[in-house]
Formats: C-alpha cells, sequence, structure tokens
C-alpha cells in the first residue's frame, strides 16, 4: 500500500519551496501525494497561487480558507487558531501517514499543531535557521512538534541535534526552492511571451532592473508605512534602472506596507516602477537571477539569491542571524544607507554561486527516504 504523503501550501513561498518535493512524490511508486492548499493561495490580491499550483499539474485535495481579514496582530493569532480547527478537520479526513510542513510562518505552526494532536507523522523542511521577527520563535517551535527534520545547512542541522532532536531523523539534503533554479532555463528570453498583469511603467526586462521585495515585520508592527517608503524613495533614485517591486505577505502589517506601495505608486506614476503581485516560481527564478541587485528582506535573496549568486541588500532586522553568502549585505530602514548599499552592489556586480543552501537536489532526496521509512520507527509520540 502507499505511503500517504500530504503537502499543506499555505503561501506563494511554501511552494516555490516544496514544487519539486512534490513532483518527486508524485512520481515516486511508493507514495501518493495529497496536496491541502490554503490562507494566501487562495486569495486574488496575493496572485491565487492555488490556480497556478493545479496549472503545474498538481490535484488538491482540499483547498481551505483560514485567513481572517485585517492583517493585525488580531488577525493573525485568530487566523493561525481557524487553521488549525480546519487543517484537523482535513488531516481526518484525509488520513495521511506524513504530513510535510515548510519553514515559520503562522500557517505553518497551525500545521504543526493539527497534525502532531493528531498522532500524524509531521515531516519540517527548513527548521534549525535563524532570523528575526516572531518566525524565529515559531520554526523552533514546530521543530518541537515535528518527527523527522529536512534542514537546508550544516549549521541548522546541528542547531535541531542541539535542541534535543533525534540525529537519526535530521538530514542535511539542502533546500528544494533550490531545485528549482537548477531545473530551470534562468535565461530572460524565458520571459519573452510571458504577459504580466501588474501595473506601473512599461517593463523591459530586457534592459538593467532592480528587484525588491520587503514584508511586514510583525515584531515593529505598525512600522511598516515608513519602512516600505524609505526602501522606496532610495530606489526611486536610481532612474536608470527599472524597478519591480512585488506584493508584501500576508503578515500582520501587510495592509500597512501595501499601503505605503499604494501611496507610492499614485505619487510617482511618471518613474520607472512596475509592481506585481506574484510569479510562479519559474517565473520568479528568471526576474530573480536577471536582476541586477535585489532589495528588501525576503529570504529568497538570501537562500536562491546565493546560489545565483545575485547581489542582495537586506534591508532590518527581518533576516537578522539567518546565514547568508557573499552576495547579501545589510542595511537598516535608512533612505540614505539603502542607497549606498545598493550602489556598492551594483559596483561589485554578480558573486560567485554557493552551495551554502543545496545544489538543487533535495525534492527527490527527501522523496526517497520518506518512501523507505518505517513510521513505526519515527512518532515521537509511539516512542517508549
Amino acid at each position: 500500500m502507499k505511503k500517504k504523503i500530504c503537502v499543506v501550501v499555505a503561501s506563494r513561498a511554501n511552494y516555490g519551496r516544496s514544487k519539486f518535493l512534490m513532483r518527486a512524490i508524485q512520481d515516486c511508486e511508493e507514495l501518493e501525494l495529497q496536496v491541502i492548499v490554503g490562507a494566501s493561495t487562495l486569495l486574488q490580491r496575493f496572485g491565487t497561487v492555488a490556480k497556478i499550483i493545479e496549472q503545474d499539474g498538481f490535484h488538491l485535495n482540499r483547498s481551505i480558507y483560514y485567513v481572517v481579514e485585517g492583517e493585525n496582530l488580531l488577525t493573525q493569532a485568530k487566523s493561525t487558531g481557524l487553521g488549525i480547527i480546519e487543517l484537523a478537520s482535513a488531516f481526518h479526513d484525509l488520513k495521511p501517514d506524513m504530513v510535510v510542513t515548510i519553514a515559520d510562518r503562522f500557517e505553518t505552526l497551525a500545521t504543526a499543531v493539527a497534525a502532531s494532536y493528531l498522532n500524524i507523522c509531521l515531516v519540517h523542511l527548513q527548521g534549525g535557521e535563524i532570523s528575526g521577527n516572531i518566525d524565529d520563535r515559531v520554526r523552533h517551535a514546530i521543530t518541537k512538534l515535528s518527527d523527522i527534520h529536512f534542514v537546508c545547512t550544516g549549521l541548522s542541522r546541528e542547531r535541531v541535534i542541539g535542541m534535543g532532536e533525534n540525529p537519526d531523523f535530521v538530514f542535511n539534503y539542502g533546500c528544494p526552492s533550490i531545485d528549482v533554479l537548477r531545473n530551470s532555463d534562468l535565461s530572460i528570453q524565458m520571459l519573452k511571451n510571458v504577459k504580466f498583469t501588474g501595473t506601473g511603467c512599461e517593463l523591459d526586462l530586457s534592459k538593467p532592473y532592480l528587484l525588491m521585495l520587503q514584508h511586514p515585520v510583525t515584531t515593529s508592527y505598525g512600522n511598516g508605512y515608513l519602512e516600505i517608503s524609505r526602501t522606496l524613495l532610495a530606489l526611486r533614485k536610481f532612474k536608470d534602472y527599472q524597478k519591480i517591486v512585488l506584493w508584501p505577505n500576508i503578515d500582520a502589517g501587510s495592509d500597512d506596507v501595501s499601503k505605503g506601495i499604494r501611496d507610492f505608486r499614485e505619487s510617482n506614476l511618471d518613474e520607472k516602477f512596475f509592481f506585481q503581485k506574484n510569479f510562479s516560481p519559474e517565473e520568479y527564478a528568471v526576474v530573480l537571477n536577471n536582476a541586477t541587485c535585489c532589495i528588501g528582506n525576503s529570504s529568497s535573496f538570501i537562500r536562491e539569491g546565493s546560489y545565483l549568486g545575485v547581489p542582495a541588500v537586506i534591508v532590518g532586522d527581518r533576516q537578522v542571524g539567518r546565514e547568508h553568502g557573499e552576495n547579501v549585505v545589510l542595511s537598516d530602514y535608512d533612505e540614505g544607507e539603502i542607497e549606498v548599499r545598493v550602489k556598492q552592489q551594483i559596483d561589485k556586480g554578480r558573486f560567485q554561486s554557493s552551495d551554502l543552501f543545496g545544489n538543487g537536489d533535495a525534492g527527490i532526496k527527501i522523496s526517497n527516504w520518506l518512501a523507505k521509512a518505517e513510521l513505526k520507527d519515527i512518532v515521537k509520540s509511539q516512542l517508549p
């Protein structure tokens, strides 16, 4: 009988980091893939990622709405609770042998709690990392709820083991997001027939551009408008470059960041800014790879960016403490400092590729291990 592996995809970042694992599970004769999509993946204002997942050939076993509107601290907590309730019902119905959850978000915590209380073997990707924001605490909490850990770096493996996890179930196979890069044509020509649905200037990707993605920081809730405005004003000074600005994620403070972007857009209609809600994983890989410099606080600038060698300026403290390659420099929320750091990175140009987060074969390695795993030897709740 096939082992049922349920992957919960609750954000665009989740999908980019699990797509090739999902494909490997789907192609494995010993495994049956179940897919649950929820939270922001179903919302049009975040690019309706669920439609992209279906278009990529994955069957959606459940689509669950559990985002409470407001994007503030209260609604983030309530969304977590609602996610636990809805996901518990879905797991009860689908009866997976294993549930896969990704990284460090409130949706990930909801998945972990629901699976753990149902005694379902929990598989966690990207544990053991360090960063700012509430993500750090959430990530470590999920580690303690999880039975199997697929970390992305050697140091992360050491941290997870240091938290008391069994070394026999902690594996450093790299990050599955790198699989997208290794298995894609990253030339700008791949986007020549893609019709972007964003707004702003007429975009010509054959010419130099800067890529910006800046999420809210829940531990400094209320400052998102000011933080995003300073970054946008700094980038406005780079008149010779087009600027692609992606919409933030759904964390508490998202409305403040979104308002900052909208206000800036309406006040700078003649500037070379293009605003896009979302890209597919492959489209994003191409856009990221061909950017002159990346600016903001997305972990993709650290993770995928290090593998590609794309210059990046990480703004603020959302990613503080996270391992990174030579492609990254840090900046405070200061317009002048951001401008200086971006200039420095543009002058340096491309960096040498780093395999810090893997070399692009994580999905197949994880799938192969799951296929061979004996559940009776794993689940913590069943250990003596």
